[in-house]
């Protein structure tokens, strides 16, 4: 019986993904991945994130939703947060990822980045126009 659960979310640029794990200190592995589960249970996902303990973290393409969901075993869950604030955090640095990247598109640059108390980012972007 597999334990593994998936979670949706509206994940859907992966390198801005990619690049939101990395923020948060986790190095995931892209290609066709198996993540690890109870009792040396596997599945195939997109990225991985490998964890010290026996369920791993990855990220499997949904076509039809258009998104990645999280993939992993929740009664292996070994990360120092509940999943719910692991993927609010994740969601909220890969929004900031996102914006970063299509600011970049249009010419912009980062004038100022802040991390508030209460969690919140705050960035300030300009252009020169010429």
């Amino acid at each position: 019986m597999s334990h593994f659960s998936t979670v949706k979310t509206e994940l859907r640029d992966r390198s801005a993904l990619i690049d939101a794990l990395k923020d948060l200190s986790h190095t995931p592995t892209e290609g066709e991945c198996q993540v690890r589960g109870y009792r040396g249970q596997t599945v195939t996902a997109e990225l991985s994130v490998p964890t010290e303990g026996a369920g791993d973290l990855g990220f499997r393409w949904n076509a039809a939703s258009g998104s990645y969901e999280l993939v992993t075993d929740l009664d292996l869950w070994s990360q120092p947060i509940p999943v719910e604030r692991f993927l609010s955090k994740l969601t909220q640095r890969y929004a900031l990822r996102s914006i970063l990247a299509a600011s970049a598109q249009e010419g912009f640059q980062v004038a100022e980045e802040r991390q508030e108390q209460d969690g919140t980012i705050e960035l300030v972007v300009t252009r020169w126009d010429g």
